[in-house]
């Protein structure tokens, strides 16, 4: 029972902790005189995508892949289906051509890299899959990218109404607030960690299946409150924008930085969650 009370509070840790990190960083970067604009693509897509960096690291350095990639994959298919069912019942979600539009198929790409990177035995003939350093490196350097990409082309769009309040503190608060947001983070991940392996032993099911679950569900809760109070607002590039940059963000950061930290075993099985993810993007592209 202690468990179920342990992955409960870490869960509230770890979006409060997010939302302190987004406060902080957005009122700092406020400060630095940044636009609306890239503080959207930048600092909240970081702040809203935190709970599953949190989760992923403390899992690579723990041993508990299973974890990690059933996380990210599982928090990919929550952001399309669930979060953005959501978002579409609240006010329909109608995308021109702007920055959302031009991220959405890089969502894609980066599904179709994982299949690529991660298919050891079905490509390169291996005798087990494995996401290698190599690839964590390849997929940081598509993130690297993705940034100068998300940059250039927003220097040549109107600036949009930014989604969240951003309250101006000044620079020792925000440090303050980030801070905070770090070990709320830090924290939450870890007993959300801990106690998932012990759910998964105590249920006798894998390690992965309670990252595809509970824990993927639970880091998307963020997503999921930025997207519905987009669509609140009317704001459908917003709604869709910060899943299409979660999703790009989860792929080519967190799941780069999980397997530049520690090898991530593939299993077959992961593939149909990897179909799933394609799927998904392949909807966003035919349907938005």
């Amino acid at each position: 029972m202690m468990q179920y009370i342990l992955l409960t509070i870490g869960f509230a840790f770890l979006i409060k902790g997010a939302d302190l990190l987004v406060d902080g960083a957005s009122s700092l970067a406020r400060r630095l005189k940044v636009s609306d604009l890239v503080i959207g693509l930048t600092v909240v897509a970081f702040g809203t995508s935190a709970p599953e960096l949190s989760v992923n690291v403390l899992s690579a350095f723990k041993g508990n892949t299973d974890i990690a990639v059933g996380n990210i994959l599982g928090s990919n298919i929550a952001n399309v289906f669930l979060i953005l069912g959501i978002s579409a019942i609240v006010y329909p979600l109608i995308v021109t051509k702007g920055t959302v539009w031009k991220e959405i198929p890089l969502s894609l790409l980066a599904a179709i890299l994982v299949a690529v990177l991660a298919n050891d035995q079905f490509i390169d003939k291996q005798n087990y899959s494995v996401l290698t350093r190599i690839d964590g490196i390849i997929l940081l350097l598509f993130f690297i990218v993705f940034l100068y990409y998300s940059f250039s082309i927003a220097q040549n769009i109107k600036e949009i109404e930014a989604y969240v309040a951003i309250k101006q503190q000044s620079a020792f608060h925000s440090l303050i607030l980030i801070g905070l947001g770090l070990l709320g983070l830090t924290l939450g991940g870890k007993w959300i960690v801990d106690a998932a392996v012990f759910i998964a032993l105590k249920l006798n099911v894998s390690s992965s299946l309670i990252g595809l679950t509970v824990v993927a569900v639970g880091t998307s809760l963020p997503e999921l409150a930025t997207s519905i109070v987009a669509a609140f607002k009317k704001n459908s590039e917003i709604a869709i924008g910060n899943v299409v940059g979660s999703n790009i963000f989860n792929i080519f950061f967190i799941l780069g930085v999980t397997a530049t930290i520690r090898p991530i075993p593939f299993h077959s099985s992961f593939n149909f969650d990897v179909a799933v993810v394609i799927f998904s993007s392949l909807l966003l592209i035919l349907f938005i």
